[in-house]
């Protein structure tokens, strides 16, 4: 610890924060008890996110199965309600952080939040699994109890653009199914996804593709990560797209930009003034 508790000695000032993630005094900085001198060139970025929210440094295998999740995330272009919240808030006046506030402001159970679903929904079929189900009876019935209860969407699948497939979550699958293949992670979490696939798919009758949170929301379930992490991981892979879009929109320049060009106009339908008599 840098400090030294007496007691009876201001310690409701000293104890006021508490936190085991990082220690610093003059000279001195350590993150979960690792010097930071020690870390910089030896730690990856993914591997600082491991430490910083699990408390422990991951092995190689891990990290880099974290670090596929955040690059698949990153961006989705101008029509991504964040990246366009981004894009126009730079046309109002804001700076970059001001941008990228905005758009991860916009990633909640809609857009960008349905990973914590998505590992919430997979650890309920896991328990039931555990309980006797098989996989494929135990999604059919977790499906089932989800539309019932919460929404007819099924987080983590279906996409407006990306049919039959979204081209992210077969790359992500495959780099589970190798890591599981080597002993790394256990690969149910991927097969519960699979059996929520195929569930979907069979009562649709057309393909209902898994997306992006529901392809990370597989991964950080498999390393082990809380559901509300999943949302705060994605918030920081999305940043980096954020971030990119904004700096983009300062460069072109343009000024307080709205969704559509100005030409196209809105659909009215409320009261018309009533013509006089």
């Amino acid at each position: 610890m840098s400090k030294a508790v007496v007691p009876g000695q201001n310690n409701d000032v000293s104890d006021w924060w508490t936190t085991s993630i990082i220690d610093m005094a003059p000279g001195q900085i350590r993150f979960r008890g690792h010097p930071i001198e020690e870390l910089i060139g030896n730690a990856s970025f993914a591997q600082m996110i491991w430490l910083m929210t699990r408390g422990d440094l991951p092995g190689a295998p891990q990290a880099k199965l974290l670090e596929c999740a955040l690059v698949a995330a990153v961006d989705h272009g101008p029509q991504a309600p964040s990246i366009a919240a981004a894009r126009m808030a730079v046309t109002c006046g804001l700076s970059l952080n001001g941008a990228m506030a905005n758009a991860v402001n916009m990633l909640d159970d809609v857009h960008g939040g349905a990973g914590e679903q998505a590992v919430e929904l997979y650890h309920s079929i896991r328990a039931a699994v555990v309980d006797g189900m098989t996989i494929e009876e135990a999604a059919a019935s977790k499906i089932d109890e989800w539309q019932a209860t919460g929404s007819k969407f099924i987080p983590g699948f279906g996409h407006r653009f990306h049919k039959p497939e979204d081209p992210r979550a077969p790359r992500l699958l495959g780099l589970v199914d190798e890591a599981a293949s080597e002993g790394f992670v256990s690969g149910e979490f991927a097969q519960i996804g699979r059996a929520i696939q195929k569930v979907l798919n069979d009562r649709k009758g057309k393909p209902v593709p898994m997306n992006i949170d529901g392809a990370t929301a597989v991964i950080y379930a498999e390393l082990g990560f809380a559901g509300p992490l999943a949302r705060g991981l994605f918030c920081l892979s999305r940043s980096v797209g954020a971030m990119s879009h904004a700096w983009e929109q300062m460069q072109q320049g343009g000024r307080n930009k709205g969704p559509t060009p100005p030409v196209y106009r809105w659909s009215y339908d409320g009261p018309n003034p009533i013509e006089p008599g």
